[in-house]
């Protein structure tokens, strides 16, 4: 029987991504994204408790990474968890569980300098989609979403 192994998050960057480019012009990228989730405890209090994740981007999406995302960007990521394990300097065996993005999409507006003639307070405060980025077999596309629509999303 085949497994599914798929993960979609929606959080913000906790850091600019860290883009390393290895032999053949390939890139990749690093990136923490922070999820935040609200609930109220036993007395009516609100809690928020946040997990951290570590994601991982090659070529064009690292590319599109590098030059779009910043600390506190907010995307959309579909992807797939993935595990490293080696062993350190005494012979112990260590993990780390990553997740490997097949595409994300970037939120909140257009990006400082993508153009455009409004402010950036004004895109920031636009909850609709800017851009999305996917690993295809025909390479990663960016999608610029210029419309501007009475939509509330």
């Amino acid at each position: 029987m085949a497994g599914v192994n798929k993960v979609i998050l929606l959080g913000n960057l906790g850091a600019d991504p860290e883009v390393k480019y290895l032999e053949g012009d390939k890139a990749v990228a690093k990136l923490r994204l922070a999820t935040t989730e609200s609930y109220k405890d036993r007395n009516g209090n609100r809690v928020d408790q946040t997990e951290w994740h570590d994601l991982e981007m090659w070529d064009g999406q690292a590319k599109i990474a590098e030059q779009y995302l910043k600390k506190g960007s907010q995307i959309y990521v579909e992807g797939k968890i993935k595990t490293d394990t080696w062993q350190d300097d005494q012979g112990q065996n260590k993990y780390r569980t990553k997740i490997r993005v097949l595409s994300f999409t970037m939120l909140g507006g257009k990006p400082d300098g993508m153009g455009g003639n409004q402010p950036s307070s004004a895109t920031a405060s636009n909850p609709k989609p800017a851009a999305t980025a996917s690993s295809t077999n025909s390479g990663p596309d960016l999608v610029l979403d210029d419309t501007d629509d009475d939509l509330p999303f």
